[in-house]
């Protein structure tokens, strides 16, 4: 994981609008250099912070009139709401707001913390409108319609160099850059947190807008490209454009994308293409090789398709990185041993980080989950220290494997265990708590490395201590 620096770097002085991002899985936050060009094209000074690099610098926040706080995700709420004090301090008449898809679903939350507007959506615009007018929407602000994306000002963010690399199999590493071509999605995933704010809208970045984002950031180094769309075939004709035009101007350059299980085998005929242009490898949130729970994520594919995909695509010679979300309260023990058991079968262990192997679904507010009545019935209330819904597995010993999970993952990252032998661990722990004998593992099982990226967190996890140690 990306760690705070001992050094801060300095953001421009005198900024009267601060940028805040708590954390972006290891990338140079496009959410934050977005933004930053729409108060540069209307000359409001800005200054950029990312908390997974950069301390809070008092000279950055020293004659701040606005700070707003990108969260993206729950790592970054949760990192935000332990640094928004700190952040008082320092700019103690500055007015502060929260954008991105966990800022309307915590809004009530975030107000009593002292934020003041909260944005979702396309929000570029409205966070502009705050700064002029000098007013706070009364209501939270969704925007979902068109608006016009600038060539990000990425000027004033920490160096390419500093963030999450990618690692080929053979181990050399390239510096990554990080690109968006489309925001939102069209589907409705009911665990995802892009459903509340987004409701089944997408919107796309102009492709020579995406092209000219790129461009910048090769010309400082990057030698790979991860775009960051919830999913980059939910427009097939446009993410095609992109692919396309990347890899005429780029022909050397590589690049990773997120893309359904669903996607995958809808659109099978453009991923020979797409691996023309560069494509090396696909994120999918496969989530779980449980059809049942899968069918009440209303994920969209089966156990099968995940298979098959898989199949599809090491044919074209496109490694496939699934995550998953194996934890949930239709989890069992059998169920989890089976999940492993399928991945030791497919030849995925390698391919998987294992803090995928721990995760705990996370219910935000206005999770769709909430629209299945067995569901809501079986749900603590609203826990803010939590930022979730409280659920429980039916069975106890599940959630006793998960922290135990957890906790082993954890110790494994700082002890820079190879990911097969923190997976040994988590078929021990899992055996044991079963009660039965594990059987022996097979090497030959575990499958190739894969190319991946350094950063190995996933967006729905707690902080860490060396990700709070910045405040």
């Amino acid at each position: 994981m990306s760690s705070s620096c001992a050094v801060p770097l300095r953001a421009p002085l005198g900024a009267r609008v601060v940028l805040v991002s708590p954390y972006e899985l290891g990338r140079q936050p496009f959410n934050l250099a977005q933004p930053a060009a729409w108060f540069g094209r209307a000359n409001i000074a800005v200054a950029c912070v990312d908390l997974s690099q950069q301390k809070l610098d008092p000279a950055t926040f020293a004659h701040a009139e606005y700070v707003a706080i990108y969260l993206g995700m729950h790592t970054a709420t949760r990192i935000a709401a332990a640094a928004l004090p700190k952040i008082r301090a320092l700019a103690p008449r500055a007015r502060i707001a929260a954008f991105g898809l966990y800022a309307p679903v915590n809004a009530a939350w975030l107000k009593s913390l002292g934020v003041e507007a909260i944005f979702g959506g396309e929000s570029e615009p409205d966070l502009l409108a705050w700064v002029q007018s000098g007013v706070a929407p009364a209501a939270t602000v969704v925007r979902r319609d068109r608006i016009e994306f600038l060539l990000p000002d990425r000027r004033s963010l920490p160096a390419l160099q500093r963030y999450a690399k990618l690692i080929l199999a053979d181990g050399t590493e390239r510096i990554t850059g990080f690109a968006e071509a489309s925001r939102g999605c069209k589907h409705l995933c009911r665990h995802c947190p892009v459903v509340p704010v987004y409701e089944g809208k997408f919107r796309i970045v102009p492709v020579e807008t995406v092209i000219a984002d790129i461009a910048q950031q090769v010309e400082v180094g990057a030698a790979h490209i991860s775009f960051g769309d919830p999913d980059f075939l939910n427009g097939p004709t446009h993410a095609l454009k992109v692919a396309e035009a990347l890899h005429a101007r780029f022909p050397d350059l590589t690049w990773d994308a997120t893309i359904k299980v669903e996607h995958l085998l809808d659109h099978a005929d453009l991923l020979p293409r797409l691996q023309q242009c560069g494509l090396l490898f696909v994120v999918t949130a496969v989530e779980s090789v449980d059809d049942a729970i899968l069918d009440r994520l209303a994920k969209g594919h089966t156990r099968a398709d995940f298979e098959a995909a898989l199949a599809h695509c090491r044919a074209l010679g496109i490694a496939l990185a699934p995550t998953f979300v194996p934890f949930t309260p239709w989890t069992t023990l059998a169920g989890y041993r089976e999940l492993l058991a399928t991945l030791l079968r497919v030849k995925l262990v390698e391919a998987v980080p294992p803090v995928q192997l721990a995760i705990r679904l996370l219910v935000p507010q206005g999770s769709h989950l909430l629209h299945l009545p067995e569901f809501a019935a079986r749900v603590g209330a609203f826990d803010e220290a939590l930022l979730g819904y409280p659920w429980q597995a039916d069975d106890p010993r599940v959630d006793a494997l998960q922290r135990d999970i957890m906790a082993w993952v954890m110790d494994a990252e700082k002890a820079a265990l190879p990911r097969t032998e923190v997976f040994a661990g988590i078929w021990a722990r899992t055996h044991a708590a079963l009660g039965e004998a594990q059987p022996p593992l097979d090497p030959a099982q575990f499958g190739a490395a894969i190319p991946h990226h350094s950063e190995p967190w996933y967006c729905c996890a707690e902080p860490t201590e060396t990700q709070l140690a910045s405040f």
